[in-house]
């Protein structure tokens, strides 16, 4: 068998570092494109970078997604079996401080990866989509059979688009396109913007931790490798047209055309108080909490229904939020030598 080619959009951020080194590991060319930019502690994404570059075949450009002619010239020269999407500009509260960061990574540069998937045959493409885009939706679980038509921030609203705009592509050109609705991921070398990073910081530094609506908060918290076992698994898991797929009552997880939705969360909600209370015992240090009301394009609670998810592939993460922030912990103590 041909030695099979991936694409990483983000590869020196957190789920793209942890992917990027999974599919190496198991054989896979891969190639990896990040613009490093300064949303977080660059010196975090080089570290990562710094670790699949000592591994054999994985190769990296510095680009940004918005950049067409880079992102095509990169398509040209490297042929793909299969792309995944992870690049983009995240963060619910950024979003509403500054929403102009969100039209160049999360639409132009997700329109350019759609274009060159179009004109260079890719097998199959994985995107990053978010459980941000349930938006007002109170139903739980979130099934990806729910409409998700009302985003209260503009983070969601950019994922919603991406999954609007995969599906006119699928639809159009035949191109295969799966959307994760990723559930609130940490771990290892996870972003420094959020909670679990934030707070693990400030505990040990012996400042106050901003506890949003009073710690109530509920979170389908998600551990990486979980996370990128299911992309792993979806790789050669090609989407088809559903035949029986009736636009009379449309399903939205489906298509006629080679779409699909899945969500990926543990499925396991926790209150964000108790996830505090675990870290502290992780720590062996009490947090001075500053408690708050729920911010503005927040949302209560999330909770992933993944039945569609397991029946497409047979898998359900597994890891507890005690083995989970126990390893965190574990890596953030050897990494910054606290």
């Amino acid at each position: 068998m041909p030695q099979k080619s991936v694409l990483v959009t983000g590869a020196a951020g957190f789920i793209g570092f942890h992917l990027s080194k999974k599919l190496l590991e198991s054989g896979f060319k891969v190639i990896g494109i990040d613009n490093l930019n300064d949303y977080y502690e660059v010196t975090l994404k080089q570290a990562r970078l710094d670790i699949l570059k000592q591994i054999p075949n994985f190769g990296f450009h510095k680009v940004g997604l918005e950049d067409k002619s880079g992102v095509e010239a990169i398509f040209q020269k490297e042929k793909f079996n299969y792309v995944v999407n992870l690049a983009a500009q995240a963060g619910v509260r950024y979003s509403i401080q500054n929403p102009y960061a969100y039209l160049d990574s999360n639409l132009a540069g997700f329109l350019n990866v759609l274009e060159a998937c179009r004109h260079n045959k890719t097998e199959h493409l994985i995107y990053a989509s978010s459980s941000s885009v349930y938006g007002a939706n109170k139903k739980m679980p979130f099934s990806v059979h729910h409409n998700v038509d009302h985003p209260i921030s503009l983070y969601a609203a950019t994922k919603k688009a991406n999954e609007l705009m995969a599906h006119t592509y699928s639809s159009l050109y035949q191109i295969p396109t799966t959307g994760l609705r990723f559930f609130t991921v940490y771990g290892p070398y996870g972003r420094p913007d959020m909670a679990l990073f934030l707070f693990t910081k400030a505990i040990l530094e012996g400042k106050a931790i901003d506890v949003y609506n009073h710690g109530k908060m509920r979170r389908d918290f998600t551990y990486v490798d979980d996370i990128v076992e299911g992309i792993v698994r979806l790789l050669p898991a090609v989407p088809e047209g559903d035949p029986a797929w009736n636009g009379m009552e449309p399903d939205p997880a489906s298509s006629f055309a080679p779409y699909r939705v899945f969500n990926i969360g543990n499925n396991k909600p926790v209150e964000l108080i108790h996830f505090i209370e675990v870290l502290e015992e992780k720590l062996g240090k009490k947090a001075i909490k500053n408690l708050l009301p729920i911010q503005p394009g927040d949302v209560p609670e999330t909770f992933a229904d993944i039945d569609a998810l397991e029946k497409a592939v047979g898998f359900r993460p597994t890891t507890s939020i005690d083995e989970g922030i126990g390893k965190f912990v574990d890596w953030y103590r050897d990494y910054y030598q606290v």
